[in-house]
């Protein structure tokens, strides 16, 4: 294993019904620190299956992820211990109704990693500031906006200080004018070196921030390459045929 691999998985497989629907079928990928993963591919792919196996918010049917050379599919594994350093951003944001913005971003720090609520709140603060929300602190998520819910999903997740942040087509369930604000935050940490693997159907995301795009269909990776390559030069037929479609 490459000593900049964060990830690496081998053969993982995922199948629902028996082995009727084989949601993963047999994926090998590695991720390396600093790396954007963009991963597209059509409806059903296996695209968040993928995502969702590799914070086990699914378990794997077969196959291996090692996170940190940790082999996290072993049941001795404690998952809760590496999914703190596993950031996940979903389509729909997430947020504890009930909670302000700086109570959603200070409840986990403060319970899992012990920080003191003055330590919480002055990082709540910093990363608010970041993406220019420190006005809605106090704020619930009633009242705030779709692309605003997802920034403070972004950055709450990032209150745990984690080594990787997954995404799951985080724009998909917004409004056209709101994705740019969250697509710049996400440019913003892929230009800070932050390791990211995400799912989108923002194809301008990936050729400008991707440093490496995976195109899924039926449960496989049919092909992997530079984000110049796999749009400018696709090679296989399913891939031209699906970015005729979305292109």
């Amino acid at each position: 294993m490459n000593a900049s691999t964060l990830i690496k998985v081998n053969d993982l497989k995922k199948y629902y019904n028996g082995e009727k629907i084989k949601a993963l079928d047999g994926v090998t990928a590695e991720i390396l620190k600093g790396e954007v993963v963009v991963v597209i591919g059509p409806s059903g792919s296996g695209k968040s299956t993928f995502l969702r196996c590799l914070s086990l918010l699914e378990i794997p049917t077969d196959g291996h992820i090692l996170f940190n050379g940790t082999d996290i599919t072993d049941e001795k594994t404690d998952i809760n211990l590496h999914r703190q350093k596993m950031g996940m951003v979903f389509q729909h944001f997430n947020l504890f109704p009930h909670m302000t913005v700086l109570k959603n971003m200070t409840a986990a720090p403060i319970k899992i990693l012990k920080k003191s609520k003055a330590e919480a709140e002055a990082q709540a603060m910093a990363l608010l500031k970041r993406v220019g929300l420190e006005d809605r602190a106090n704020a619930y998520p009633s009242q705030l906006s779709g692309g605003q819910k997802q920034r403070i999903a972004i950055v709450r997740a990032l209150c745990m200080n984690p080594d990787v942040m997954l995404f799951d087509e985080p724009t998909s369930a917004l409004d056209p004018e709101m994705v740019g604000e969250v697509l710049d935050v996400m440019k913003q940490l892929a230009h800070e070196g932050m390791t990211m693997v995400v799912v989108t159907h923002e194809m301008g995301f990936a050729k400008e921030v991707g440093s490496r795009v995976i195109f899924m269909d039926e449960g496989k990776i049919v092909e992997e390459n530079s984000p110049a390559t796999i749009f400018e030069n696709p090679q296989s037929d399913r891939l031209k045929s699906f970015l005729a479609k979305v292109l």
